[in-house]
C-alpha cells in the first residue's frame, strides 16, 4: 500500500509509512507548540526533509493540512494574549490560504 500522507511505500497491510507514523506522533504529542519547537522535533525524529515538508502539506483526514492546524493554533493563542474570544479553525484557515489572503506564507522562501 502507498502511505496515504506522503504517497511513498508504506507495507503490506499499513495506510501510513513509518515515518509518516513517526512525524504525527511528535505532532500529536506536543500539539499546541510554536512552530520552532516543531520544526527542530520534527528533525529530531529523523524522518527526511521531503517527507517533513509532504506532511505538512498533506491532510489525509480532511481537516486542514499540519500546517493549517498549527496556523490555526498560533492564531488561537495570539488572540487568547489579546484577550479576545475567537475560535479559528483549521478548516478556516484553509480556506483563507487558498482564497489567497496568504500570498506567500503557505511556501518555502527561495534559497
Amino acid at each position: 500500500m502507498r502511505c496515504r500522507t506522503c504517497g511513498e511505500a508504506a507495507g503490506w497491510w499499513r495506510r501510513c509509512c513509518a515515518d509518516c507514523r513517526r512525524l504525527e506522533a511528535v505532532f500529536g504529542a506536543h500539539r499546541g507548540a510554536d512552530i520552532g519547537t516543531l520544526m527542530d522535533l520534527f528533525i529530531a525524529s529523523g524522518a527526511p526533509q521531503h517527507k517533513v515538508e509532504r506532511f505538512l502539506d498533506a491532510d489525509p483526514q480532511g481537516t486542514g493540512s499540519a500546517r493549517d492546524q498549527i496556523a490555526a493554533d498560533m492564531a488561537n493563542d495570539l488572540m487568547s494574549a489579546f484577550g479576545r474570544a475567537g475560535r479559528q479553525t483549521p478548516r478556516e484557515v484553509k480556506r483563507l490560504r487558498e482564497r489567497g489572503a496568504w500570498v506567500h506564507l503557505g511556501q518555502r522562501p527561495r534559497e
